[in-house]
């Protein structure tokens, strides 16, 4: 119990700092700084599963909730970027496993599933039933999320001059207390649907289709208070940092720094598909580095309503790319490794 109040109190500080120094999304990236900081000098950290799950239910309803039947529509026109998404997995996957195979000497599971952009949970799990090193695969894929969740806020400030100081919903007090009720439901209900049929990222996609429905019928008119994503940044933030908990030495100079490297890979990537589709005038370019930033979707999610984003377009894309890793990496792995 005195981990879990210690990790929590850690995070608030982290949030705190970033407030006082005026950095970007402190409820978000305060919780990671502080709680990384924190394991690298030794901390014991715990979080709470179910609350971070309930946390990420919130984002669920919050996208949902932005939909429309014009949106949906015009979701149909996301084709040709749809397209390159299964393409630029298998980019990734083609520079990746050689950079951790060949030039860094991890074994052929860790290597695959390390470079693979999926769920860190998934990969895990694919990693750890293929005989991977599952401490490397976790501070690996920890690192990929927390490195280019920490970076786009940075490019957005910078580049498109995004303001992500404004508040991410209006007041829980001007929302009637039916709507907040009922965001209450949506978002419990549909993450236990989900979980229930074994639908992949099910505590943010069952809120998210469930919410939907609600607003495309009118029945949910409003998206989660701000204070509600506050809350929801501040969890993901925590999770993301307390995947250090317990990191070495040794850890930190090998799989931390090899994942490092595997970042900038990912970085320049994604910055070749985002100009490549930018050329081409397939997409708004915020949207497309949004979309195609290979990160967390939770954290993405977070990223894409702060600063306004098409979210029907970043969402649609997360979820097929989460979608090609999770069908497509076990059978191309067995492919390769045969």
């Amino acid at each position: 119990m005195m981990r879990i109040v210690s990790t929590h109190l850690v995070a608030g500080f982290g949030v705190l700092v970033f407030h006082f120094l005026t950095l970007p999304l402190p409820w978000l990236l305060g919780p990671i700084f502080a709680c990384l900081c924190a394991a690298l000098f030794g901390m014991p950290m715990k979080s709470v599963p179910f609350l971070n799950n309930a946390m990420r239910s919130i984002l669920g309803v919050a996208v949902g909730a932005t939909f429309t039947t014009a949106l949906v529509i015009s979701m149909a026109g996301y084709w040709t970027t749809l397209l390159l998404v299964p393409i630029m997995v298998f980019v990734i996957g083609l520079v990746g496993v050689p950079y951790f195979h060949r030039l860094w000497g991890f074994d052929f599971a860790t290597s695959y599933y390390s470079a693979m952009p999926g769920g860190l949970q998934d990969m895990l799990l694919f990693g750890e039933e293929a005989g991977g090193d599952v401490r490397a695969l976790s501070l690996i894929q920890a690192t990929r999320v927390m490195v280019i969740v920490v970076a786009l806020p940075f490019i957005l400030q910078g580049y498109w001059d995004v303001d992500l100081t404004n508040p991410p919903g209006v007041p829980a007090t001007s929302l009637p207390p039916s709507q907040l009720a009922l965001m209450v439901v949506v978002g419990l209900a549909g993450w236990q649907i989900a979980k229930a049929v074994g639908l992949f990222g099910a505590s943010i996609l069952g809120p998210m289709i469930l919410a939907g429905v609600m607003a495309l019928m009118g029945v949910l008119q409003h998206r989660p208070p701000a204070e509600a994503i506050w809350a929801a940044q501040f969890f993901i933030g925590m999770t993301v940092g307390t995947k250090y908990a317990g990191v070495t030495g040794a850890e930190v100079r090998r799989d931390v720094t090899v994942a490092l490297g595997f970042c900038v890979i990912l970085l320049a990537l994604s910055a070749a598909f985002v100009e490549g589709i930018h050329l081409f005038a397939l997409a708004p370019p915020m949207e497309t580095l949004l979309a195609f930033a290979p990160g967390g979707q939770a954290e993405m999610t977070v990223l894409a309503l702060i600063a306004g984003a098409d979210m029907a377009f970043v969402i649609s894309h997360h979820v097929l790319r989460i979608v090609t890793v999770i069908i497509g990496a076990p059978i191309a792995a067995r492919l390769f490794n045969s």
